[in-house]
């Protein structure tokens, strides 16, 4: 069986790419990264989804990106609230975390190396996430083509390493309905980038408000929203 190496933060869209990358037929080793967010409590949740989808490994990469802060997702920023998603796609907001997903495909990658993968799963959304510059299409093909490069198991082996992001294109009413039909357990996810002081998701916050918008778009009753 082909192995793929799956970045799964906890998250809805992470969760449901992994379901996706196991129905394609691959041996998914799922990679999650503590990079010092606020919601860190999404960790757990990927432990959680690991298991329940059926992942062959799930490992944790220690790597705290507070040093160099510039977010409100890694400093003591605050976090923007009550926008609409019209807003959301205006602008780069101040959760973007400098470099991230930079840095988390590139330890994918090397995990990927050890394994004799060639096969990288990330969730990313140009939809819902188009302020994100390291979320969208081009970001994702410039960054399958350095793989391409800098590495031994590319150069020497000359198998292509792909990239991929099968949510890129959805919106996330779909990506709801596709996690229902892979019969991911979606109570088990975790978006919110505040949460409270009890631990619950705060409601405000971009990723709240997106996951709402996508589980009432969709008709599906989110088991994971706050107060349900």
């Amino acid at each position: 069986m082909r192995r793929a190496v799956v970045l799964l933060s906890g998250g809805l869209d992470s969760a449901v790419t992994l379901a996706v990358a196991r129905s394609a037929g691959f041996e998914v080793h799922a990679l999650s990264v503590d990079y010092g967010q606020r919601h860190a409590r999404e960790l757990d949740s990927a432990r959680r989804v690991a298991a329940q989808v059926g992942a062959a490994d799930h490992r944790t990469v220690a790597l705290d990106l507070r040093v160099i802060g510039g977010s409100a997702l890694t400093a003591p920023t605050a976090v923007p609230k009550d926008r609409s998603v019209a807003k959301m796609g205006t602008s780069i907001p101040a959760t973007y975390v400098p470099a991230r997903n930079t840095i988390l495909l590139g330890i994918a990658l090397g995990y990927a190396e050890t394994l004799g993968a060639f096969d990288l799963y990330f969730g990313a959304n140009a939809l819902d996430y188009a302020g994100y510059p390291d979320c969208r299409p081009e970001f994702l093909q410039a960054f399958e083509a350095l793989a391409n490069v800098a590495t031994r198991a590319s150069v020497e082996n000359l198998t292509r390493f792909r990239v991929h992001a099968p949510l890129l294109q959805l919106t996330k009413a779909q990506i709801v309905r596709e996690g229902v039909r892979l019969g991911v357990d979606l109570g088990l996810t975790w978006s919110c980038y505040d949460p409270t002081p009890a631990g619950a998701p705060c409601g405000r916050c971009d990723a709240c408000v997106l996951r709402a918008a996508g589980f009432a778009a969709a008709n599906v009753h989110d088991p994971a929203a706050p107060g349900a």
